[in-house]
């Protein structure tokens, strides 16, 4: 872990992450305590009840965010980086010993990706459209425009993500804290009127409401769940503030302004019951209700930005890892390398939100489809919390166990209140993160088998430099670099240009990239060599998973000196692998017109790791899988 950030720039990291991290938690008070009471529950609005949920909403913010999230997990950073891929890459070269155990942490790791996608495009559609759909309460006459005032903001949203986020990122923490403030102030003016509703910080009052509703009771949890949305989010943004800014950002404004405007939100309805319908809005006086809408829709957007930042980068970890094809990603900022553009994941996010809008209609709906993929996604990151506990960290398992067993049973007690959810919409982020898992594990698999098809039959390194020297082939200036998935085999590329064309060049680097499981690599730590004689050099570079693959930047070490040319003389040979359905059974089965498709779409290799096109040379090659 790095240093900590001193004390002078603590405050402005604090704010940074309320506009990053804490924008979609911070937006939840917006329909949360409404959808606890849909009719659908069949919740009588009661004291006690209304009691009964915000004790549970108080109890739920301070054991998942506060204790869970905040205390345990963010402890678990691999390399100053969070986030579900993180925590997987981190407890897999554990010693859950044998292959089986690591394959089931990186398939663990992998089911949590494609789920949070999943979720993760509800969340600007709910979050934009609750927010709009407070004009109806300023005049009834935007009542029929609300879900194309909602597709524009979003379209325009999406829209300038290809611009970079630097310039507006700086008016984010602004902004939000600004909104927080909202939020208490909101909240204290109603508890003021009805100071009874605080006796809901009692946790009995949770306890009697499951006494008192039973099954009722349990349904309700599906939504009560909506105000931890963000735990997973606040995770995953470790990497941009650090542990310090994000706890101090908790505890002193996110904590107390979104307990307070629950409470508010639970007074005004003990106090005038019909306002169950929207008392976020009803709550606000009717002189502020305007301002109050735009202040909340530019919210809604910010955490919308936040978790569209958090798809590009979880979409650029995945790449690294090798769980999906090379994707173009384009870096928006000069100065942060985080910054980064995907444009194939903004559009089809785009279409998602906008199929959701118009498919659901109102965010009443569309609570009804959120949550099932974040929960079981909370369940894994215990599990593999878990694992880093006893592994990494060497924790008792008296002190692991009984701790992440609690964790473990509110998580399930969530998930199992949501799986409800499913014949409401709650399928559609299952259809989505399962369709994405399906391309993931897709794509490893036929990444390895390919890997393996290569291998089978190939000359090792060292004796196709024993051979060169031997057979006194024809040598022309120049450096030739053929590229290979794996160390210590001839490149076919190379093979098939001998066959050929007869000459080699006077220097050979066989260069392998290798993704390493920390995040980032210092320059030290990047270039390895090895000579095999003739000419020949095996050349490794090594990028962390964070880091943009550049390869010519990485080979800069080769210029200049005894017999390395500058990188002006290289030529990179790169294969070219068409895949062919084979006959026999086995391997990949159906999914083999899939995992073509995938591979022939995928961005070219000298793209990705920025060759110069001038002097990239493709040799083609038919593999059967």
């Amino acid at each position: 872990m790095s240093e900590p950030p001193s004390r002078r720039y603590l405050p402005q990291l604090s704010l940074g992450a309320l506009g990053v991290v804490y924008g979609d938690i911070g937006t939840s008070p917006l329909y949360a305590l409404r959808e606890s009471f849909r009719p659908e529950h069949g919740l009588p609005l009661t004291t006690g009840n209304v009691l009964g949920v915000l004790s549970l909403i108080l109890w739920s913010l301070l054991l998942v965010i506060s204790v869970k999230y905040l205390v345990f997990v963010l402890r678990a950073d691999h390399e100053d980086e969070g986030g579900i891929l993180a925590l997987a890459s981190l407890a897999t070269p554990m010693a859950v010993r044998g292959p089986t155990g690591r394959r089931a942490l990186v398939v663990l790791g992998l089911i949590g990706t494609a789920l949070l996608f999943g979720d993760g495009a509800i969340t600007p559609a709910i979050s934009v459209l609750s927010a709009v759909e407070g004009l109806q309460i300023v005049t009834p006459i935007f009542a029929p425009y609300v879900g194309a005032i909602t597709i524009g903001i979003l379209v325009g949203l999406f829209a300038v993500q290809r611009f970079g986020t630097g310039g507006v990122g700086r008016v984010f923490g602004p902004i939000i804290f600004l909104w927080f403030v909202t939020l208490a102030v909101l909240g204290v003016s109603q508890i003021v009127r009805v100071p009874a509703v605080l006796a809901a910080l009692d946790p009995r009052h949770a306890l009697a409401f499951f006494e008192a509703n039973g099954w009722h009771g349990f349904v309700v949890l599906g939504s009560i769940f909506l105000v931890v949305t963000g735990g997973e989010a606040l995770y995953a943004d470790l990497g941009h503030f650090g542990r310090q800014p994000i706890r101090r950002a908790w505890f002193v404004v996110v904590l107390p302004a979104l307990v307070l405007n629950y409470f508010g939100q639970g007074a005004l309805v003990l106090g005038d019951p019909r306002s169950v319908s929207n008392p976020f809005y009803l709550m606000t006086p009717r002189w502020a209700l305007l301002p109050v809408v735009i202040l909340a829709t530019v919210a809604t957007v910010i955490a919308s930005q936040a978790l569209i930042s958090g798809a590009f980068s979880l979409t650029m970890q995945a790449v690294r890892l090798g769980a999906l094809p090379r994707l173009t990603i384009r870096h928006t900022s000069a100065a942060e390398s985080g910054q980064i553009y995907a444009p194939a994941v903004n559009w089809t996010l785009l279409i998602a939100c906008i199929a959701l809008v118009l498919g659901f209609g109102t965010s009443s709906r569309l609570a009804g489809a959120y949550g099932v993929a974040v929960t079981t996604t909370m369940v894994i990151t215990t599990v593999l919390f878990y694992v880093v506990a006893r592994e990494r960290w060497r924790w008792s398992a008296w002190i692991a166990a009984p701790l992440c067993l609690g964790f473990l049973v509110i998580d399930l007690a969530f998930w199992d209140a949501n799986l409800l959810k499913i014949p409401d919409g709650g399928w559609f982020p299952l259809v989505v993160g399962g369709g994405l898992l399906l391309l993931l594990l897709t794509w490893r698999r036929g990444r390895q088998l390919l890997t393996t098809q290569v291998r089978r039959g190939a000359m090792p390194a060292g004796e196709f430099a024993a051979m060169i020297e031997r057979q006194h082939l024809r040598r022309v200036p120049g450096t030739a670099v053929f590229m290979i998935g794996e160390r210590g085999v001839t490149p076919p590329a190379l093979l098939h240009n001998l066959k050929h064309n007869r000459v080699l060049h006077e220097l050979v680097l066989l260069l392998t990239v290798e993704t390493d499981p920390r995040p980032h690599l210092p320059d030290v730590r990047r270039l390895a060599t090895v000579d095999l004689g003739s000419g020949v050099h095996e050349v490794t570079v090594r990028f962390g998973f964070l880091d943009d693959p550049d390869v010519p930047s990485a080979l800069v070490r080769w210029e200049g000196g005894g017999d390395r040319p500058p990188l002006g003389r290289m030529t990179f040979f790169l294969a070219r692998e068409t895949v062919v359905r084979s006959k026999r059974r086995g391997g990949l089965g159906w999914r083999v017109g899939l995992f073509e498709f995938l591979n022939r779409n995928a961005l070219p290799a000298s793209s990705f790791f920025h060759l110069p096109p001038n002097r990239v040379v493709e040799l083609g090659a038919q593999v059967e899988l």
